[in-house]
């Protein structure tokens, strides 16, 4: 039926089977009036204008289902209308199901959308224990609403209408259903909750969800070209979106979360409003491919105004970054009516009937959703700049944790001790007592030594504080705010007793106990610094010998054999020292080897690998994010 407001309905039929009779009198109230027995049955009476008849009373046995037969179960066949409204009929046709049970067959996502979802909901997981759950909520809602969406049916489209108040949209839910469903007049606001409107059975679980009562619930009026061309199609008339009435606005602000699509009512005084564009139209941008715009009440606009107000409207939808579907492009369809005349709604009922017969947009208005939730959580995984820990990074740890140890101390006092071994062992036996003489006029310095040791301390665990936040700073740059203060957090944990851990690794790694050893050649020049001993003694016991008379006087064997002794000693100790250069080098260079390793190891047991495990976790992450979003790749 057409909502021209010169053409009216002669009869209006009830698909219960009652008989519609004609009224005596006119009361000249427009009313729509319900009788119900006990089994739910309703019986009403239209008269040619429309009007009707609340004494007349359908035949029962036409009039009675069996009780298989569920029956549409709000009981109200029509709502009364303010005078002033346009006059469309107002017999709204009760819904009638078979007594069969129909199969509600569930939506369906394909290949694509179902991998984008479970992607997100495996990052959702990864992510609980790193990022806080005021953060995680909106993901989890998608993830769930998701879920519920796909339970219910796959051929219904649900499509909300949605606008400011005095936009008309009630008046086209009106036109659109061929029925006065929601009321319409001066006084505001008009709609107090949603009303919804089904034009085939089955969707009985979507309005459940959307917590539309049974009282709410209509059918359009029956009509055999609107229903196979609306077929499918579940209608949500919602209350003003700028309403004065914060219930009001709450109610429409939840149902616009959960349905299929929406029709954008606006109108010329107000298609402008900053509260539609700034706090709807702006932030439900990605969601164009699921919104008509409608410009209503263009039979208020005289001559051209219509196409200027289309194209102001068309400019600030593309400054609200709503995509316009046109050129066969996807995005939002902009179209001009009057709910009032008609004129235009034919057209809208055109676009919706292709719409709802493509049963798309519940899957696309799912995808809208994943596409805004990994909008609003890109700052979280992905930041478009290289991260990780680098293997220079990791070296100059390993370094800081060496010196703060005093792994190249250790080696230079490894080599002293080679050297100051080689020297007892082929030094000459004067040279060692005197050097024994002199260490024991030294003067005790215990105290200053503690307190050196203690200054040493001190200064390498400062050195270990700052290589572990240095090397925590490198491995965190880069990363999105909650996952570089996990890394930090790993490396100040493993941090904690790391000094120490270091204290006793390098008394275990340190200079092995017992002398250095000693190379092959050390024997024979021990033996050689002994011979030159036991020339300089057998010398000067020749000469004592002469001295005393003892033996005969000839003092050039003696001399002799005293200078080889003496020359002798000090030679032999000069070569065993140029000798032992090498062997006292890598010797104390395999002791700092030993000390840098250790020390490598401890700092990579307790802090690198924990900032590995942080990093490895945000790799996977991304990489899930990567998926939810649609590329190879969630950004470096």
């Amino acid at each position: 039926m057409t909502p021209d407001a010169g053409v009216k309905a002669d009869t209006a039929k009830a698909d219960t089977g009652a008989k519609a009779r004609t009224p005596k009198a006119d009361t000249g109230v427009i009313a729509d009036t319900v009788t119900a027995d006990p089994r739910g049955q309703a019986r009403a009476q239209a008269d040619p204008r429309g009007h009707t008849d609340p004494r007349a009373e359908a035949d029962d046995s036409s009039a009675r289902r069996t009780d298989a037969e569920p029956a549409w179960d709000d009981g109200l066949i029509a709502r009364r209308v303010t005078e002033g409204a346009a006059p469309v009929e107002q017999a709204v046709v009760v819904e009638t199901r078979s007594g069969k049970s129909q199969g509600v067959t569930p939506l369906a996502y394909d290949g694509p959308l179902r991998s984008r979802l479970d992607a997100l909901r495996e990052l959702v997981g990864l992510s609980r224990t790193r990022l806080d759950s005021r953060t995680l909520s909106e993901a989890g809602r998608v993830l769930d609403e998701a879920a519920a969406r796909r339970r219910l049916s796959g051929q219904h489209t649900v499509v909300a209408i949605a606008g400011a108040t005095g936009s008309g949209k009630s008046q086209l839910f009106n036109a659109l259903a061929g029925v006065t469903i929601s009321e319409t007049g001066v006084r505001r606001p008009t709609t107090a909750a949603p009303i919804a409107c089904s034009w085939s059975d089955g969707a009985a679980t979507l309005i459940d969800r959307l917590g539309i009562p049974p009282r709410l619930r209509r059918r359009p009026a029956q009509h055999a070209d609107a229903e196979g061309q609306l077929r499918g199609l579940v209608l949500v008339d919602l209350p003003d979106l700028d309403s004065a009435v914060v219930q009001h606005r709450e109610q429409a602000d939840r149902v616009l979360a959960l349905v299929d699509a929406v029709i954008w009512v606006v109108d010329p005084e107000k298609y402008a409003d900053a509260v539609l564009h700034e706090r709807y139209l702006r932030s439900m941008a990605g969601h164009a491919e699921v919104m008509f715009v409608v410009l209503n009440q263009i039979d208020r606009l005289p001559g051209e105004g219509t196409e200027q107000v289309l194209d102001d409207l068309r400019r600030l939808l593309d400054e609200d970054g709503v995509a316009l579907g046109e050129y066969e492009e996807p995005g939002a369809t902009v179209l001009a009516l009057s709910a009032l005349t008609g004129d235009g709604v034919g057209e809208l009922r055109e676009a919706l009937g292709q719409f709802v017969a493509e049963r798309g947009a519940p899957a696309r208005r799912i995808s809208a959703d994943l596409d805004a939730a990994a909008g609003r959580l890109r700052p979280l995984y992905a930041t478009g700049r290289r991260c990780g820990l680098s293997e220079q990074a990791r070296d100059e740890f390993s370094a800081r944790l060496a010196d703060a140890v005093g792994a190249t101390a250790a080696g230079e006092a490894a080599e002293r001790a080679w050297l100051r071994n080689a020297n007892r062992a082929c030094g000459t036996p004067w040279l060692r007592l005197w050097r024994w003489y002199q260490g024991r006029g030294e003067p005790n310095t215990g105290s200053v030594l503690l307190r050196a040791q203690a200054d040493e301390e001190a200064t390498a665990r400062q050195r270990v504080e700052q290589a572990v936040r240095t090397v925590a700073e490198r491995a965190a740059a880069g990363l999105p705010a909650p996952w570089a203060q996990a890394v930090r957090e790993a490396a100040v944990r493993g941090a904690q007793g790391l000094p120490e851990a270091l204290d006793q690794l390098a008394a275990r790694a340190g200079l092995p106990p017992g002398r250095p050893p000693r190379p092959g050649w050390w024997p024979v020049a021990v033996l050689a610094q002994a011979s030159m001993t036991i020339l300089q003694v057998l010398g000067g016991l020749w000469l004592l010998g002469q001295i005393i008379g003892v033996m005969s006087p000839n003092l050039g064997v003696p001399v002799l054999l005293m200078l080889t002794g003496i020359a002798g000693g000090p030679v032999v100790e000069w070569s065993c020292r140029m000798a032992a250069r090498g062997p006292a080098r890598r010797y104390g260079m395999e002791a700092e080897r030993r000390l840098r390793e250790a020390a490598a190891g401890c700092g990579r047991a307790r802090v690198l690998d924990p900032v590995a495990a942080e990093l490895l976790r945000y790799r996977e992450v991304r990489e899930q994010y990567g998926r939810v979003v649609g590329v190879g790749a969630g950004g470096r």
